[in-house]
């Protein structure tokens, strides 16, 4: 059983349609892989999560409020990467440890 018609003016019309069919999915295609590349330039640009963050207050003079482990969630939009030794004086001084990431126990510092 054939189900493409008989006649030469219908397959070229066929032939045609498909084409035009197949270049828009090969545009299509071409589209979805440029923005995945993209997609991937941005995740290989990302700077890389601190070891270690400091929060800070509401404004830029206030103390710092808390001590994260880098990449917690509950680290507020004012934050700094630190590096360790910064980590550990901030919790030295009374800057609290936050309660979830728990980076006083990551850090191996004994309050007292």
């Amino acid at each position: 059983m054939n189900d493409l018609p008989p006649d030469l003016p219908r397959l070229r019309t066929l032939e045609t349609w498909l084409v035009l069919s197949l270049d828009r999915v090969r545009q299509q295609i071409a589209e979805a892989e440029r923005r995945e590349q993209e997609r991937q330039r941005g995740i290989d640009a990302r700077p890389p999560v601190p070891d270690w963050i400091i929060e800070r207050g509401l404004n830029p003079d206030s103390p710092p409020v808390a001590v994260h482990v880098g990449g917690c969630h509950m680290a507020g939009k004012r934050q700094k990467g630190v590096p360790r030794d910064i980590a550990l004086r901030a919790l030295a001084e009374g800057v609290d440890a936050c309660g979830h990431c728990r980076p006083d126990a990551e850090l191996g510092y004994l309050d007292g």
